[in-house]
């Protein structure tokens, strides 16, 4: 699943290539992840327990032949379509990470110890915000509805390759930390309150997990114009990141995070953010990417609850 995996996170690098798009490499991808799916069926399938060997068939079925599969993912590839390879993309990915779920319950890699002493999510987690608008305003309509006091973001958070930040944020949300608190925007960041009147979360080291790597680096950035890219890169419109600790640079804030509203035209070589690898990117808005657009300075989240991954949320004193 790991190296399906690699196959299909090269096409989103090659999807930010500004010029002329070379989807015979991305087809060449596809076409590899496919090969190995099907071939490894078997080694796939018996990788998942036995209790939940029916959702697991489930997925891989959804994987190869699925509306978001790799096979429809190929489809779109040979049309040419740089809209419909990035959701069929997308889709296909969080296939992967699902059935990746099934197979590995817990991290693939050891923490130093030093770490040990912080709250850590083991695996995905989902949150869903509840926001609101600052000055009594409505959002946009859904296609063919009615406007909408309130709008609802999902984002998936990833304790595989941040787990101290995801888990810290999962606490911080379970806590209500996030309930309340009001939203600022600058162009290209929506950025919650900074905390400091709440006192809450950890200090936690700056955590970025390098491309090609098994576990995360900590305290210290990414190098891109060396050709070092994280796994969860911020050039994604949508991308969930921690703000940096007001102490250092190698650390994150406790508290403070915010939503990356990638724009291609601010970017640098490459389609990749200025600031590509210099902060802990733990999760991705995967519903409501539309209202990020919508946010401006004053809005507030009602509400932010973890809706799935209590279960891998590990506690320093359960540890």
């Amino acid at each position: 699943m790991k190296a399906i995996q690699e196959s299909l996170e090269d096409i989103s690098y090659l999807l930010r290539i500004p010029q002329r798009k070379p989807y015979g490499t991305m087809e060449g991808n596809v076409k590899k992840a496919l090969k190995i799916a099907v071939d490894e069926k078997d080694s796939i399938l018996a990788s998942v327990p036995i209790d939940l060997k029916e959702k697991g068939s489930t997925l891989y079925a959804s994987l190869i032949d699925g509306k978001g599969g790799l096979r429809a993912l190929l489809e779109s590839i040979k049309d040419k379509d740089p809209d419909k390879v990035s959701v069929g993309l997308a889709s296909s990915l969080d296939t992967v990470a699902e059935i990746e779920l099934l197979q590995a319950p817990g991290l693939s890699f050891l923490l130093p110890k030093q770490y040990l002493k912080f709250p850590r999510l083991n695996g995905r987690g989902i949150v869903e915000f509840t926001i609101e608008k600052g000055d009594g305003s409505t959002f946009s309509p859904e296609a063919g509805g009615e406007s909408r006091k309130t709008a609802i973001i999902q984002v998936v958070v990833d304790g595989y390759s941040a787990p101290l930040t995801a888990g810290n944020f999962a606490k911080l949300v379970i806590d209500g930390a996030y309930d309340g608190a009001k939203l600022s925007c600058t162009d290209q960041a929506i950025l919650s309150d900074n905390g400091l009147d709440k006192n809450s979360g950890y200090n936690i080291p700056l955590e970025i997990m390098p491309s090609g790597q098994f576990e995360p680096l900590y305290r210290t950035t990414l190098s891109v114009q060396d050709g070092e890219l994280p796994v969860l890169p911020l050039s994604v419109y949508g991308a969930v990141a921690m703000a940096h600790s007001e102490v250092s640079e190698e650390s994150s804030s406790p508290y403070q995070f915010f939503f990356y509203r990638y724009d291609k035209r601010n970017a640098g070589l490459g389609g990749l953010s200025f600031d590509e690898g210099q902060f802990s990117v733990f999760g991705y808005t995967t519903v409501g990417k539309d209202i990020l657009s919508q946010i401006k300075t004053g809005d507030v989240i009602v509400s932010a609850k973890l809706v799935e991954g209590q279960d891998r949320l590990i506690l320093p004193n359960e540890s």
